[in-house]
């Protein structure tokens, strides 16, 4: 009889999580965010402060809001936006972008060198020259790219002299080209000349490298990938305007009414009461951990899905046609098993991350389908 008892309590006392099984959990969960997110693992913090390129940043602030929610989808042609630094280590005129954190599937859409022009330097001779022809070459022979099939042209414009500013080049066929084959990667070589192509001795117009200028003027490439991963087929729209729909105003059926003189209802059956409609559900990437490698947001409202579809389906809750019939069907109990329709988003928006990836580069991504942007009964 003792036995019975004690076998009877033990069945009956609450069993708590071990810290080692939350903490599995925890990791698995985080592991499945990831994956979400098109990460096997969480790219490790720079080394030390790092400030991301004005570029980038820019391109984010245009393509998102401050909570990341993408303003317009037609504003990026792909969906992965990378920027790289010169790897020569202040070579004049020299270039090397290292592209291995690109994956193979990825499609090559569009590849910029991005060079800043530095002010002209003061000379005491006539001022004869305005402008001057910049070409940009892709090395093919890197001990000897002067000679004969050593280097294929790129890019060529006139740059004038006066002023200083970004200059953007299209070099996608080279980018194409090395990641078909890795090794064929010998750098960019950029030449100035004169109107003809003459040569200029001193040259007038000269570049910032990546040694001897400040971080924010460094030579950089910029790649415009779309890496084929797709949402679902929910209606997509733009940015609403700078705020999502409004949540559909909390109205009861009559029928369905909390009366007066009953006892107080718990929770759970007031959210069973309460009709379908959108609440808030933030996601803190500080509290998560990953605030060490992503840039912007830091966080953002995912927003979920809550209560009930009571028959009958008002327009509020934006039924689609089967759930109307559903409901009419569940309410009539005209086929066994079938139960109301559920409260779901409707309408979804992509969000964009801005981070440094595993080499430090710095990366805008766009993920489709991740804030629900109105609910409704399907």
């Amino acid at each position: 009889m003792l036995g019975t008892v004690l076998l009877l309590l033990a069945l009956a006392k609450p069993v708590c999580p071990s810290p080692e099984s939350a903490a599995s959990r925890r990791a698995e969960a985080l592991k499945r965010l990831l994956e979400v997110f098109g990460m096997e693992d969480p790219p490790p913090a720079p080394a030390h402060v790092k400030q991301p390129p004005q570029y980038m940043v820019d391109l984010f602030n245009t393509v998102a809001n401050a909570d990341g929610v993408t303003k317009n989808p037609d504003i990026l042609e792909g969906n992965t936006v990378r920027s790289f630094l010169d790897k020569t280590h202040g070579e004049k005129m020299r270039f090397l972008f290292i592209l291995s954190s690109v994956a193979k599937n990825e499609k090559i859409l569009t590849a910029e060198l991005h060079l800043f022009r530095l002010w002209p330097r003061a000379t005491n001779g006539p001022k004869r020259h305005h402008f001057c022809q910049v070409s940009v070459y892709q090395v093919l022979e890197k001990s000897e790219p002067e000679a004969p099939g050593g280097k294929k042209l790129l890019a060529a414009r006139l740059v004038p002299l006066q002023g200083s500013g970004w200059e953007v080049f299209a070099i996608t066929q080279a980018v194409r080209d090395w990641m078909e084959d890795e090794s064929s990667n010998q750098g960019l070589l950029v030449t100035v000349q004169g109107l003809g192509g003459s040569p200029l001795d001193p040259p007038l117009l000269q570049f910032a490298s990546g040694g001897d200028h400040h971080e924010s003027k460094k030579p950089m490439l910029v790649l415009f990938t779309d890496d084929g991963r797709r949402g679902a087929s929910l209606p997509m729209a733009g940015f609403p305007g700078g705020s999502y729909l409004q949540p559909q105003a909390p109205v009861l059926p009559a029928k369905l009414a909390v009366p007066r003189l009953t006892r107080p209802r718990s929770p759970r059956s007031l959210d069973r009461l309460q009709p379908c409609q959108r609440h808030p559900l933030s996601v803190d990437f500080e509290e998560i951990g990953w605030s060490g490698w992503i840039i912007s947001p830091r966080g953002y409202n995912a927003y979920h899905c809550k209560g009930s579809c009571p028959f009958p389906l008002g327009e509020n809750m934006r039924p689609t046609n089967h759930a109307t019939v559903q409901s009419i069907i569940n309410a009539l109990k005209l086929s066994e098993g079938v139960s109301s329709p559920c409260c779901v988003p409707d309408k979804l928006y992509s969000i964009n991350l801005l981070y440094f990836d595993d080499d430090e580069n710095v990366v805008l991504k766009q993920y489709d389908d991740m804030v629900a942007g109105s609910c409704g009964c399907h």
